[in-house]
């Protein structure tokens, strides 16, 4: 199979607004897509059918782990060090490494643990909406989506609550990387975070408390105990990744239901529907645009493709839920799918550990959203919504909505 001579322009602004055209000529034409990103020298390949999606996502002959490649490639594709110090967590780890670190956070997220956190996650919802509710419009992503995953997980970690708006600005400025060349803020980003994470766990090494950082750095697997640069890069992944997919997870599934009013009074109509729902919200319109990036450390065939050792590969997350061959009528959006066997917290070794918590959250969202707000609905024409510039978040910037 050929690679075409000009990659698929994915991260222009039309293609941010609205990805899946593209995407789908993207499957019909090949399964593994050559693209670039502005802020990369590399090229990006991006698998985009479902299949080689599920299968790439399996392979141990992707590399996450960034030391194995020659440092002309980790020039072209990381060029910012200082953020090495946040990047010693699982999700750039291989096998035995990444073993030892899931296992060291595994127990936190079990679904017997992740059940007991309904009854906090309800009255924090809750609390949220009394909020809101005497208002006449608002940015449900800054009064709701936003602040419920982020006091979860805060609170989960022991990280305080109050500090929220720092780690958004943090978070943001982490996932979008800049496109004009400016790595300024991206650097001052990864020194702000790192000296709150290292301040942070120094308390918690003088006064532990009863939460995962402290378990974290109490933990023992086989004698061995998590590195102070292992620690931290752990409490910034899972600080991270344990508010951004929820945040989105939440805005997207309102967008798509307010977007298809007909499969919203469905919901209305029947409760029962409701993780089903949450289940179509996460294929149709998921929170991760694309996987978190692997490599190859040789010259590798990969369905029918030819990619040569040091370069990166993503899974087209998006791509793949829409993909015909495995979801029929993939752009209809059924709040009663069933079989669902979408992709959107990945597969393999590195399947989201956060799953059961970002599915419980949003479940509870919901469920408080439909009783809470019958008349809820935008408040701005949708067409005019505009949808984040990141390598792998798929979210919008804001969602105003009135009720």
């Amino acid at each position: 199979m050929s690679t075409p001579d000009v990659p698929y322009e994915l991260w222009s602004p039309e293609v941010t607004a609205n990805p899946f055209p593209l995407y789908a000529r993207m499957r019909r034409e090949t399964p593994v897509a050559r693209s670039r990103h502005p802020s990369m020298e590399g090229p990006i390949w991006v698998v985009c059918r479902y299949q080689a999606a599920v299968d790439f996502l399996k392979d141990p002959r992707f590399a996450k782990s960034k030391q194995k490649l020659p440092k002309e490639s980790q020039r072209r594709y990381f060029r910012v060090s200082s953020l090495k110090h946040l990047d010693q967590h699982m999700l750039s780890a291989d096998p035995p490494m990444h073993t030892r670190l899931r296992s060291l956070v595994a127990q936190a997220f079990t679904l017997r643990r992740v059940e007991a956190l309904r009854p906090r996650i309800t009255a924090i919802a809750s609390q949220l909406l009394d909020q809101l509710q005497p208002q006449q419009q608002v940015d449900l992503l800054d009064a709701f989506a936003f602040p419920l995953p982020i006091t979860v997980i805060a609170e989960l970690l022991g990280v305080p609550v109050e500090d929220q708006d720092r780690f958004r600005e943090w978070t943001t400025t982490f996932l979008t990387p800049p496109k004009d060349g400016d790595l300024a803020p991206l650097r001052r980003m990864a020194q702000e975070f790192q000296t709150y994470l290292q301040d942070f766990l120094a308390r918690r090494r003088a006064d532990p408390q009863d939460d995962l950082a402290s378990a974290m750095i109490a933990a023992e697997e086989q004698g061995d105990r998590l590195t102070p640069e292992e620690l931290m890069s752990m409490v910034f992944l899972l600080l991270v990744a344990g508010h951004e997919t929820t945040v989105n997870l939440i805005g997207n599934g309102v967008w798509a239901l307010l977007q298809h009013p007909g499969q919203l009074e469905r919901l209305r109509a029947e409760p029962a529907l409701l993780d089903s729902a949450v289940e179509e919200m996460l294929r149709y319109c998921g929170p991760v645009r694309h996987s978190t990036s692997r490599f190859t450390t040789e010259d590798t065939e990969f369905h029918g493709q030819h990619i040569p050792a040091g370069e990166m590969l993503v899974a087209g997350l998006l791509s793949a839920n829409r993909d015909g061959d495995v979801f029929p009528e993939p752009e209809r959006f059924d709040i009663g799918r069933q079989p669902n066997r979408h992709i959107a917290f990945g597969s393999g070794i590195h399947f989201c550990l956060g799953a059961p918590l970002a599915l419980l959250e949003a479940q509870v969202s919901f469920r408080l959203l439909l009783e809470r707000l019958p008349r809820l609905r935008f408040a701005v024409d949708p067409a005019t919504l505009r949808w984040r510039d990141s390598l792998l978040i798929h979210g919008l910037e804001r969602l105003p909505v009135t009720f």
